[in-house]
C-alpha cells in the first residue's frame, strides 16, 4: 500500500462518514497535494481504488472540483508570537465566526432598542441640565422658560421620529443620512451628511461616557480626581465588547438599558405622586448664583440648542435597519416608535420634576458637583437604595449609550469605504463579523477627545448637536425630493411629514450654529469641510489606481521576456540557490555584486571564477559604500537598453530561526524590496533560505 502525505479533502456531498470515501483510481480528483490518499487493491486484478482518508484537523474542506473552503485550522498561528497573539484575541473578542453566521448576529426588537436607542434614551440624563445651565445665568426668572423649551423639544422629537419612519419605509435595507442624501441630492451633499455624522458619533461616545462618569462621581465624590482615567477605561471596555460582535454587545447592553428605563419611570411616577400628596422636602437646598447675563431671545435660543442634545441618536435605527431580524423594515419602524415614545415621556417627566422641585444646576467645574438627575433622585427617594440604583443605572446607560455610535460609525464607514471615500480597510469585517477598523478608530478618536476636554460634559456639548442636525436636515430634505420626484405609493402624506421635519431641523440647525458658534461649534464647522476634502482626496487616489491597474507589465505569457538580475553579496549557499532558481526561469540571468573597494571586488571575482558556473557577473565599485542607490541606477540603465523585457530582480534572503536574530543582520534584502516596490515595471522575488535549525523535515513515502 502506498500513501501520499498531505491534508485531507473532506466533502460536503457524497459519502462523508468521517472515514473518507472511495473513488475509482482513474477518477481521483487532481488535488493530491491537499489530501491523504491510499491505493487499495480490489478483489479482482485491475479493480483497485483510491481511498481518501479524513484528517480531523483538515485545513481545507473540499466543495467540488477546483473549489476548496478554508476551515478554522487554516487560521492557526504558526509562530510562538502569533500563537500568543491569537490566544489574547480569543480571550478578548472570542473565536472567529464564519460569514454564514452573519444572519444569526441580527437583533430582535427588544435587543435593537437597547443597542440602537441607548444613545437617544440616555440623553435625558443630561439634556434638561444643559438647558438649565444656560438659563440659570440670567437668574430665577429665566428658569421658568425651561418648560416651554422642553415642550418645543418634545414636539421636535415627535416630528423627527415620524419623519424617519418615512425614511425606513423608502429605504427598507437601511437609510442613513449619507445613503439617503447621496441618492437624492448628490455626492457632495452626501459627503456633508457623512462627515457630520462621523463627527457626531465620536462626540456621542465622548459625551455619553463623560456624563456617565459624572453620575458615578456625583454618588462618590472621592472619585472626581480620576474622572478622565475612569472614562478611558469605559471607552476601552465598550470597544472590546463591540469587537466581539453585534449579538454579544446586544446581550451586554440590554439589561442596563431596561433597568434605566424602569428606574426613570419609577422616579417620575413616585416623584409626581409625592408632589401631589405628601409633598417633597429637598434634601439639600441649592443656592442661586448671581445673574451673569440678561434674559434675551438669544439666551433662550441658546438654552433650546443645548436641550436639543436630547435628539442625538434618533437617526440610529434608520441607519441600522440591516441589523434587525426579518422582517427588517417593519421591526425597525416599530422600534423607532417605541424609542420616540419612551424618550419624549422620560425627558418631559424629568424636566417637569426639576421645575416643580426647584432644582438648580451646579457648576460642573466646582468640587462637590452633582448632576440635576442626582439631585432629583435624592429629593424623591432620599439617599438610599433607590437613589444608588438610579445613579448606577444612569451611569451604565450613559456609558453604554456609546454603543449606538459603535454600531453606526463602523457601518457608515463601511458605506463610505464601499464608495471609495475611506480606506478599503473600513469595509472589511473582522473575525467576529464586526467592522473592526471602524470600531477601533472610533474608540481611539473618542478617547483622545475625552483626554483633551478632561471628560467635562458641558465643555463637549457645544460641539455636539451641529453634526447631528446637519444630518437630520439633509436626510429630511432628501426625502422631500424623493417623494416629489418618484411619486411612490403614499407620497403625498410622506412628503408633507418629511417637509415638516426638514423645516424644523433646518431651523434648529441655524439656531445651534448661531448660538453656539463662539462656544465651540466653530470647531465642528471647520472640521466638516476638512473631512470632506479628505474623502475626495481618498476617492481621487482610488480612481487613479483603478485607471493604472492595467500596469506596465505584459498581460500575455507569450509576450513576457525576462531580464533577471540577482544581487549577490557573498557567494554562499543562499546565493547559489537563488541563482539556480533564476536560471530555471530564464537563461538571461546576470549576477550583480556591489563592492565597497577594489580589494573586496577583486576577492569576490576570484571566488566567482573558482566557483566556475557560467552566470555573467557584473561588479560595481561603490566608493561611498551605498548598496541600494547604485543597484537602482544599474537597473535603470538595463531597463533603457532592454525596453521590451520585463526586469525581474531575484533576491537571496536568509531567514533567521528567531525574530530577535534579525537585529543581528543588516536586512539589505528588505531595504532593496522596499526601494524596488515603487519602481514601475519591475518584478521583485525573494528566495528565502531557512537555516537548518528550523527547516521542516522532508515527507516520507512508503
Amino acid at each position: 500500500m502506498s500513501t501520499e502525505l498531505g491534508h485531507t479533502k473532506p466533502q460536503r456531498n457524497g459519502n462523508d462518514d468521517g472515514w473518507g470515501d472511495c473513488i475509482p483510481a482513474d477518477m481521483a480528483p487532481g488535488f493530491s497535494g491537499l489530501e491523504e490518499r491510499e491505493y487499495r487493491q480490489g478483489s479482482r486484478p485491475g479493480a483497485g481504488y483510491i481511498r481518501r482518508v479524513r484528517d480531523r484537523k483538515a485545513e481545507f474542506r473540499y466543495l467540488g472540483e477546483g473549489l476548496l473552503e478554508a476551515t478554522p485550522e487554516a487560521l492557526a498561528a504558526r509562530s510562538g508570537f502569533g500563537k500568543l497573539n491569537a490566544a489574547v484575541k480569543r480571550v478578548l473578542i472570542g473565536p472567529p465566526l464564519a460569514s454564514s453566521q452573519a444572519i444569526h448576529e441580527r437583533l430582535t426588537k427588544i435587543k435593537a432598542l437597547a443597542v440602537l436607542s441607548s444613545d437617544a434614551l440616555s440623553s435625558v440624563a443630561y439634556a434638561t441640565e444643559e438647558t438649565l445651565l444656560v438659563l440659570v445665568a440670567a437668574g430665577t426668572a429665566a428658569l421658568s422658560f425651561g418648560l416651554p423649551i422642553a415642550a418645543a423639544i418634545v414636539g421636535l422629537m415627535i416630528i423627527v421620529g415620524f419623519s424617519y419612519r418615512q425614511t425606513i419605509k423608502a429605504y427598507p435595507k437601511g437609510g442613513g443620512s449619507y445613503i439617503v442624501t447621496k441618492d437624492n441630492l448628490g455626492t457632495l451633499p452626501g459627503l456633508l451628511a457623512g462627515a457630520s455624522l462621523l463627527i457626531d458619533y465620536v462626540l456621542t461616545v465622548a459625551v455619553s461616557v463623560s456624563a456617565g462618569v459624572a453620575a458615578i462621581t456625583s454618588a462618590d465624590q472621592d472619585l472626581q480626581p480620576f474622572t478622565v482615567g475612569i472614562g478611558l477605561f469605559f471607552v476601552a471596555f465598550i470597544t472590546i465588547a463591540n469587537l466581539r460582535g453585534i449579538r454579544e454587545s446586544g446581550n451586554i447592553f440590554a439589561v442596563p438599558t431596561y433597568v434605566f428605563i424602569l428606574s426613570m419611570y419609577a422616579m417620575i411616577v413616585v416623584g409626581f405622586f409625592k408632589l401631589f400628596t405628601v409633598g417633597i422636602h429637598p434634601v439639600a437646598e441649592g443656592q442661586l448664583p448671581p445673574a451673569m447675563e440678561s434674559l434675551t431671545l438669544f439666551l433662550i435660543l441658546r438654552a433650546f440648542a443645548s436641550g436639543c442634545s436630547a435628539m442625538t441618536g434618533v437617526e440610529a435605527i434608520s441607519d441600522g435597519v440591516p441589523a434587525f431580524k426579518e422582517p427588517q423594515a417593519p421591526n425597525a419602524r416599530t422600534t423607532l416608535l417605541w424609542m420616540v415614545g419612551i424618550l419624549a415621556t422620560m425627558f418631559a417627566g424629568i424636566t417637569l420634576l426639576s421645575h416643580f422641585l426647584g432644582i438648580l444646576p451646579e457648576d460642573p467645574s466646582v468640587p462637590g458637583y452633582e448632576t440635576v438627575l442626582s439631585l432629583i433622585a435624592k429629593d424623591v427617594f432620599g439617599v438610599g437604595p433607590m437613589y444608588f440604583l438610579i445613579q448606577s443605572a444612569t451611569a451604565l446607560i450613559l456609558i453604554l449609550a456609546a454603543n449606538t455610535s459603535f454600531s453606526d460609525f463602523p457601518r457608515l464607514s463601511y458605506f463610505l469605504a464601499r464608495d471609495g471615500f475611506l480606506p478599503h480597510q473600513y469595509g472589511h469585517r473582522g473575525e467576529r463579523l464586526a467592522y473592526s477598523t471602524g470600531i477601533i478608530t472610533l474608540g481611539l478618536l473618542s478617547a483622545i477627545l475625552m483626554w483633551v476636554f478632561d471628560a467635562q460634559t458641558d465643555a463637549l456639548i457645544p460641539l455636539y448637536a451641529v453634526g447631528v442636525f446637519s444630518a437630520f436636515t439633509l436626510s429630511q430634505s432628501s426625502m422631500v425630493k424623493r417623494w416629489l420626484t418618484r411619486k411612490e405609493p403614499g407620497w403625498r402624506t410622506s412628503w408633507v411629514i418629511n417637509a415638516i421635519g426638514a423645516a424644523a431641523t433646518g431651523l434648529v440647525l441655524a439656531v445651534i450654529i448661531a448660538t453656539k458658534f463662539l462656544y465651540g461649534a466653530w470647531i465642528v464647522c471647520l472640521l466638516i469641510p476638512v473631512i470632506i476634502a479628505l474623502f475626495l482626496t481618498i476617492h481621487r487616489h482610488y480612481s487613479r489606481v483603478h485607471e493604472e491597474l492595467e500596469g506596465d507589465l505584459p498581460t500575455s505569457p507569450a509576450a513576457v521576456k525576462h531580464t533577471i538580475i540577482v544581487p549577490v553579496a557573498n557567494l554562499n549557499r543562499a546565493a547559489i540557490q537563488t541563482l539556480a532558481y533564476a536560471r530555471s526561469i530564464s537563461p538571461n540571468v546576470t549576477a550583480v555584486h556591489i563592492a565597497e573597494d577594489e580589494e573586496q571586488a577583486e576577492a569576490f571575482r576570484e571566488r566567482w571564477e573558482a566557483w566556475g558556473d557560467k552566470v555573467p557577473l557584473v561588479t560595481i565599485d561603490s566608493p561611498y559604500r551605498s548598496v541600494v542607490g547604485p543597484l537602482l541606477r544599474y537597473i535603470d540603465n538595463i531597463d533603457r537598453g532592454e525596453r521590451g523585457d520585463t526586469i525581474t530582480v531575484i533576491l537571496p534572503e536568509y531567514v533567521t530561526a528567531h525574530w530577535w536574530e534579525n537585529l543581528l543582520h543588516s536586512q539589505t534584502a528588505l531595504r532593496l524590496k522596499a526601494a524596488l516596490l515603487f519602481r514601475p515595471g519591475t518584478v521583485v522575488t525573494s528566495v528565502p533560505y531557512h537555516g537548518a535549525r528550523h527547516r521542516p523535515a522532508a515527507g516520507m513515502a512508503s
